[in-house]
């Protein structure tokens, strides 16, 4: 595979998916003329040159460009190719375009004949050789182009199973030849960005020169591209192997149809059977087909989107089920999953960067043209709130293409306060394949301790009774969170904005049913209105617009409260009550001289009280652990603040 910049722009304006070379005078009105109807059957551009130069001449500018405009090219080997010096120079053009796949067809001729030029090749290249006695380098470059395209796994008639006549080869051909195209998603229309470096760095991991067996897994969130990367690269790769098969949402078809149909679906596509044919009537018959009939061929698999172990169990389970130099690309959200089956690499799904990102969004609003200032400044905004998310870019720009500015102001505006169902779904597929402590663990994190450290989110987790330490490393092997080089807890913002999202549909008329509040107005409602409730666990507010003025009753209902921070709160009345679950109370400018005398603190891990009024705490607490990055003072008016286990 090469990712040259040329190359790979060049892929970008496929006009035709086949382009046809072959020798006019041997089979143009008979093999062509069938093989050229059956590709147009199948919806496939074909370009058939009809007016063949003599041998000799130059290829006209047109017939390069088709050439360099071709996704395919189907070279047709009969005996009297060599003999034609036009088809020599046009395959040497065939070879030289590195962004084509060729197909080569043995018409009656063996791949040896063509590799080695013997036979009938052997007298064609004397003849050439006598011609170019003065420029024998042109004949070397002819022969050479000749063995490499003998060497690609292609298509011979003598092969054919049972000897089947022309009309049923010419059936096999297009029907493999349309399977390998029809994976091929990215073109000019996509706009895709950045593909090239991510398919190098893939290429890598790969190792296509290597002959032992590899797995190589892509990971990384919903929406990131994990699925567009292995398109590319089946797209690139599988047509240098004896068979191949793409697995697509493996997650969602196990589920609807069992794995039994992706088995007999991975063997129909490399045997090229029927699947009707496949006779595997359970998983246990699945797999040992699979190895019976794999383990020889040299195979290029990619198993999509799998989110359960028993998914690669039963369909690439060892490396040894498949022949030498077989690769097979797994695209999962799970790090561990791809680990626990001993992938050989790991390949981490990259966001788009600004500048990919304005580029990829800008293909999808505008198509081909050019954004206006204003709708450049509103594309920025836009790219900005995705975070380099694929899905979300590419999901925006569809739905405002063609769009007025005031429809972008409103959008842009509606999606940074509620995001946008159909991202937040994709997004939420992780989170509801989660445990329910791990959901609990996320949404704490979504909604109160994205940013902070990693070892004081985990301690208050802990008194929870989360178990947080094997449930943070769950929830980053599933791509939901991250931990920065500073040991802080992360998430993409959009993955935050899911999160919240679930807590807000726990109930949208009514803040104080819901589990979780950070929301100033929220808040602020639960407090002056008195509507908080036993479902409210945590409520966190830094620094309000300005004061909140509340009576003290509405903590008197929040007795379930775990996390309890708040900032310029004053209360109407003594505080008699709060909760006795919580683990962290930090409470800024709290009013009054000493907490309600019927806490328990005995479940506290933190304790914050900054520019509060506290002249003295309840008895019993004893201060363990004090681990703070600024000064302590105990019992001061205006400041303390410490840890307590």
């Amino acid at each position: 595979m090469q990712t040259t910049s040329s190359s790979t722009s060049s892929s970008y304006r496929w006009k035709y998916d086949v382009f046809l070379s072959f020798r006019g005078e041997d089979i143009r009105n008979t093999f062509i003329n069938h093989l050229c109807t059956a590709f147009k059957h199948k919806g496939l551009r074909v370009f058939k040159d009809d007016e063949e130069l003599e041998s000799g001449e130059l290829i006209s500018p047109e017939l390069l460009r088709a050439i360099e405009e071709s996704r395919s090219a189907v070279v047709v080997l009969s005996k009297n190719y060599a003999s034609s010096r036009w088809c020599l120079n046009e395959l040497v053009q065939i070879v030289r375009c590195k962004n084509i796949k060729v197909f080569p067809v043995f018409y009656n001729v063996d791949p040896s004949v063509v590799r080695n030029q013997t036979g009938e090749f052997k007298k064609a290249f004397v003849k050439h050789e006598e011609t170019f006695r003065e420029d024998i380098g042109k004949v070397q470059t002819w022969r050479s182009a000749l063995t490499d395209v003998a060497n690609l796994v292609g298509f011979d008639l003598k092969d054919s199973p049972l000897f089947r006549p022309e009309s049923q080869f010419i059936q096999h051909i297009v029907k493999k030849i349309s399977s390998k195209l029809k994976f091929s998603k990215y073109s000019s229309d996509e706009g895709l960005v950045g593909i090239d470096s991510r398919l190098e760095k893939l290429r890598k991991l790969i190792s296509p020169e290597s002959h032992d067996v590899r797995m190589i897994g892509i990971c990384g969130m919903g929406g990131i591209g994990k699925t567009t990367i292995a398109t590319a690269a089946y797209n690139w790769f599988s047509d240098e192997y004896e068979g191949s098969s793409f697995l697509a949402n493996v997650r969602e078809n196990s589920k609807k149809d069992g794995l039994v149909s992706l088995q007999k679906m991975l063997l129909s596509e490399i045997l090229d059977m029927e699947i009707n044919g496949i006779n595997v009537h359970n998983d246990v018959d699945g797999i040992r087909m699979i190895k019976s009939r794999l383990g020889c061929k040299k195979v290029f698999i990619v198993i999509d989107d799998v989110n359960n172990p028993v998914q690669l169990e039963k369909l690439a389970g060892k490396h040894d089920w498949f022949g030498k130099g077989s690769r097979i690309i797994i695209t999962s959200r799970t790090k561990k999953l791809l680990t626990s089956h001993e992938v050989d690499e790991v390949y981490d799904a990259e966001k788009l960067n600004d500048v990919e990102a304005l580029q990829f969004f800008i293909s999808k609003a505008f198509k081909k043209h050019q954004p206006s200032k204003s709708f450049r400044e509103l594309s920025e905004c836009i790219v900005k709130y995705a975070g380099g998310l694929p899905l979300a870019l590419k999901v925006l720009g569809h739905s405002l293409c063609g769009e007025e500015v005031d429809i972008w102001k409103d959008t842009l505006a509606k999606v940074k306060e509620y995001g946008d169902e159909n991202i937040l779904d994709k997004l939420q597929i992780s989170f509801d394949g989660l445990r329910d402590l791990e959901k609990k663990i996320f949404l704490d994190i979504a909604c109160f301790f994205k940013g902070m450290d990693r070892y004081y989110v985990t301690r208050i987790l802990d008194s929870c009774g989360f178990y947080p330490i094997s449930r943070i490393k769950t929830l980053i092997d599933k791509s939901l969170i991250n931990i920065l080089d500073d040991d802080e807890l992360w998430m993409h913002d959009l993955l935050q904005q899911m999160g919240q999202q679930v807590v807000y549909k726990e109930c949208p008329e009514e803040p104080g049913e819901r589990s979780r509040l950070w929301k100033e107005a929220d808040i602020r409602h639960v407090l002056t209105e008195g509507t908080g409730t036993n479902k409210v666990e945590g409520m966190m507010l830094n620094f309000p617009t300005e004061e909140i003025h509340c009576c003290a009753k509405p903590f008197l209902k929040m007795t379930n409260l775990r996390v309890l921070k708040l900032c310029n709160v004053q209360l109407s009345e003594d505080l008699d009550y709060i909760s006795n679950n919580l683990r962290l109370l930090d409470w800024r400018g709290y009013p009054f001289i000493s907490l309600p005398p019927n806490l328990k603190l005995d479940k506290i891990v933190v304790l914050k009280m900054d520019e509060s009024r506290i002249e003295q705490m309840p008895q019993g607490i004893k201060v363990r652990l004090i681990q703070l990055n600024f000064p302590i003072l105990f019992f001061m008016e205006y400041f303390m603040s410490f840890i307590v286990e």
